[in-house]
């Protein structure tokens, strides 16, 4: 089995090299410390830096290779780094094998999930006016190049990764290089690190080389085929979708291996893996939803008010699904808070994509990321109300769905069919659609809380009714960028003080 791992690390790391010219530690490392049972000794983590740096040698080669093809690589403006990282990373080779395991372990597996949210965020690091090739450096420049090299220089040596990634910044952010010539400077300067780190960890802890010398072998040679794939592919495409395909990648892995490096801690804590559990079983729905929701918007002729209401009721029927999977309220609010912080920026980054646009139908520009942010963290307050303060999860369920069906019904049967415009909004609403909501919200509200919690029918119809009215009511006169919060909350209002 580990063979298999030894051949994912590898493969992930050439791509790593070859999009973004990040060290194959970055990729390698995390795996083989987690995942490896022959790397988990009081060595394993310079054992497997040792490897990873041997594979970014060849990996780095032709992934220069590459980039030289393509007139992307600028040493004029990379001299001064090139110098101060060779000297300081035989420095950080040895007291990286003084720290130990434990540390260096852990600051790899960190490193990785911020590079990956850090190229989410913003995938493109050059700068509006980039500098040309072959112009020289001005003073700052200098010193920027001294105080940057020293610092990547000894941390390549000590980590084996985040040099290939700091030089990416250091290049494009404050030197002004073009993404695709600061990946391929910087792979030519790793080609020279790794050669020497790897060289360094070797003759400082000669086992490496006597214990691992199959597991070096099979690494140099998928990692460097890997990198020269990947960095064909890198100078074919744009810049963004370089640094969105490295950030999806470095992400899922760092968070997967955070994860797995910490589980016996994290399995400790009751809550945080109720939560887990809630949030795997949430995903499980969306996953299924999203396969058929696609098919449904791109190969159907089915009409845009229709497909957004079919994108609300998966949104509000998520709801349902975290209160059937937690075990307590905590776990579902969290949940909630976990989804709202997860998807504003993804869809803040997808935004700019031109599917994005033709999959939702926005009423204006970034108007599905602030809805669902709101909605999330609309359910994590209801839940924690209803349930956590009053312990009536039934009345968090009816508040949701008598919202979220209401509403779907009033767009439903409001868009086609509404011919009484309600005057005093203008005439964006009709009645039509609100009588539809009326109706729905209370026959939904009434079967959930009568056949599904068992409440007493006589109990509870004057508050579902006025829940219901109140629904209603509070739709018309919302705006409807606001609706999302204040028709549940008046709703879950009504129900605490009835019901």
């Amino acid at each position: 089995m580990e063979w298999i791992w030894y051949i994912l690390a590898s493969l992930g790391a050439g791509i790593g090299t070859g999009l973004a010219g990040l060290s194959a530690a970055t990729v390698m490392v995390p795996i083989l410390i987690v995942l490896c049972p022959s790397f988990a000794g009081e060595t394993g983590a310079y054992q497997a830096t040792a490897i990873a740096l041997a594979s970014d040698i060849l990996g780095s080669a032709v992934t220069t290779y590459t980039y030289a093809k393509h007139k992307n690589i600028d040493l004029k403006r990379g001299w001064i780094m090139l110098a101060c990282i060779l000297t300081m990373c035989t420095v950080g080779s040895y007291v990286a094998y003084l720290a130990g395991n434990v540390v260096l372990g852990t600051f790899t597996l960190f490193l990785t999930f911020c590079i990956g949210i850090r190229f989410l965020i913003r995938p493109d690091t050059s700068r509006r006016e980039t500098a040309a090739k072959g112009q020289r450096l001005d003073w700052k420049g200098v010193v920027i190049s001294l105080f940057f090299g020293l610092t990547i220089g000894f941390g390549t040596g000590f980590v084996g990764t985040g040099g290939g990634m700091m030089m990416l910044v250091v290049f494009t952010a404050f030197l002004g290089m073009e993404l695709k010539t600061a990946v391929g400077t910087s792979t030519f300067i790793m080609t020279f690190t790794a050669l020497i780190a790897s060289v360094s960890h070797i003759l400082i802890h000669p086992a490496i080389l006597l214990e691992k010398w199959d597991v070096m072998l099979l690494c140099i040679a998928v990692a460097t085929a890997a990198s020269l794939i990947s960095a064909r592919f890198a100078n074919r495409v744009s810049n963004r979708t370089v640094g969105l395909c490295t950030g999806a990648v470095l992400t899922v892995l760092g968070g997967a291996m955070l994860l797995l490096n910490f589980w016996p801690q994290i399995s400790a804590v009751p809550w945080v893996m109720q939560t887990l559990r809630c949030l795997g079983m949430l995903i499980l729905y969306i996953i299924p939803c999203v396969l058929i929701l696609l098919p449904v918007r791109f190969l159907t002729k089915v009409p845009s008010f229709v497909f957004r209401k079919l994108l609300h009721i998966v949104a509000f029927s998520c709801f349902t699904v975290m209160l059937l999977a937690a075990e307590n309220w905590q776990a579902a609010a969290a949940t909630s808070v976990i989804i709202a912080v997860a998807l504003y920026p993804l869809l803040a980054m997808l935004e700019k994509s031109s599917w994005y646009t033709k999959l939702f139908v926005e009423k204006h520009p970034g108007e599905i990321k602030k809805s669902l942010l709101m909605l999330f963290f609309m359910f994590a307050v209801v839940i924690a109300v209803a349930w956590g303060i009053f312990g009536k999860p039934a009345v968090a369920a009816a508040s949701i769905l008598m919202w979220g069906v209401g509403d779907a019904a009033a767009a439903l049967v409001g868009i086609p069919f509404g011919k009484h415009k309600v005057a005093f909004v203008n005439g964006r609403k009709s009645w039509e659609g609100t009588g539809a909501m009326l109706i729905a919200s209370f026959l939904v509200g009434f079967f959930l809380l009568h056949f599904y919690y068992g409440y007493p029918s006589a109990m509870i119809l004057p508050g579902i009714l006025a829940g219901a009215f109140v629904g209603a009511g509070t739709e018309l006169l919302s705006p409807s960028e606001w609706d999302t919060v204040t028709v549940p909350i008046a709703i879950l209002i009504v129900l605490l003080l009835a019901v």
